[in-house]
């Protein structure tokens, strides 16, 4: 089967590069940030206003699509970007995730995962066909394959174990998926190389569109994920998008770009917006800080929500008022995707040592008063 996608690198700097991924949906530009819209839509924004902020592709999430409004009847209406009114790409994620994680007295075997649902108790079976045809209900452009997602810490009988079924589930996904919609294998293995040696060769000789880096992010601190990167990226086909699952903070990005990564998502923007966090090139704020009540510069005057002062959005998050974690979560984006832009930018011109340096020392000279 031909699929719908094609990855170009157009130029490179060290490990990392800067593309493009074509799709019929448009051109996604890389290194790429995807915001999350767990459930259709992504918190606090219109679909326009994502594409504002420069966003090309934005992820869904099987699990929670699946359970509400059901994949279905998601297909029954349309699928999920008529739905949404997001006319670009959209990745889901396989639903593995959240199936172990948040669904309640989880059974694993080799089927799948059986759970009962968080919302109303009701029990479902996932499984790699499951998770392939509600992805392909939801409308995907771009589908992940279904995995284990392996616990941390882990032994290696235990990573190994977990990686060898993440395997035997990708070659399944690949046979279950029917559409041209393309497919991401999940590189596995916990912080061992030996074992993502052996899942990378698994995948490549099945086969995907592009390849994501899992079960990293889960607690290991930045220093270990860099580490697992360093062996575990350049394992990876050259010629394909490379996507790192779940992360991260700004610092996470440019530390992983510079590793070789293609493709980032995470909840942290849109989370922490609607919490009062907001990211700047000075590094992270909290906004209910008090030394902000009276503070009448905007968070940065280029940002979308400048027209607001700080003062401003102190008021509105400490009254618990939606117009704040609005205004935060668009200033997030924003921010998010400006990071993008400067190390495609960085990359093509062959100056990303000297932008990655520079951004690391602002971002982290903050006086870490000014971040509780």
């Amino acid at each position: 089967m031909v699929t719908a996608l094609f990855f170009s690198v157009s130029a490179t700097d060290g490990l990392a590069r800067t593309g493009t991924i074509t799709t019929p949906r448009g051109e996604i530009r890389t290194p790429a940030f995807m915001p999350v819209g767990t459930a259709g839509t992504v918190k606090g924004m219109k679909p326009a206003d994502v594409r504002t902020s420069g966003a090309d592709i934005i992820l869904g999430n099987t699990y929670h699509l699946m359970l509400r409004p059901g994949a279905e009847r998601l297909a029954r209406l349309g699928g999920l970007h008529a739905w949404m009114k997001w006319d670009r790409p959209i990745l889901t994620d396989s639903g593995g995730y959240q199936v172990m994680s948040l669904g309640d007295l989880t059974t694993k075997s080799e089927e799948g995962v059986a759970f009962k649902s968080h919302l109303d108790g009701s029990r479902h079976m996932l499984s790699p066909e499951r998770s392939m045809e509600i992805q392909t209900a939801i409308g995907a452009d771009i589908v992940m394959a279904f995995d284990e997602c392996t616990p941390f810490p882990a032994t290696h009988e235990v990573a190994k174990a977990s990686m060898e079924r993440s395997m035997r589930w990708a070659r399944r996904s690949r046979d279950a998926l029917t559409n041209n919609a393309a497919l991401f294998g999940i590189q596995q293995g916990s912080m061992f190389e030996d074992l993502r040696a052996v899942s990378t060769a698994a995948l490549t000789d099945i086969g995907f569109d592009g390849y994501a880096v899992g079960g990293l992010a889960v607690g290991e601190g930045q220093g270990e994920m860099f580490r697992v990167l360093d062996f575990a990226v350049p394992m990876l086909p050259a010629d394909k998008p490379r996507y790192l699952m779940g992360v991260g903070k700004p610092d996470d990005i440019v530390g992983a770009v510079e590793r070789g990564i293609d493709m980032f998502d995470c909840v942290l923007p849109t989370r922490s917006g609607r919490n009062g966090q907001a990211f700047t090139w000075d590094g992270p704020i909290n906004i209910r800080n008090a030394k902000f009540a009276e503070d009448l510069t905007p968070l940065d005057p280029e940002s979308p929500v400048a027209e607001w002062s700080k003062a401003y959005l102190h008021h509105l998050v400490r009254s618990g008022e939606m117009l704040g974690a609005m205004l935060m979560t668009e200033h997030n984006l924003w921010f998010y995707q400006q990071v993008m832009a400067g190390l495609r930018d960085a990359i093509a011109r062959g100056g990303l040592t000297d932008w990655a340096n520079a951004f690391r020392a602002r971002y982290r000279g903050q006086d870490p008063a000014s971040r509780d």
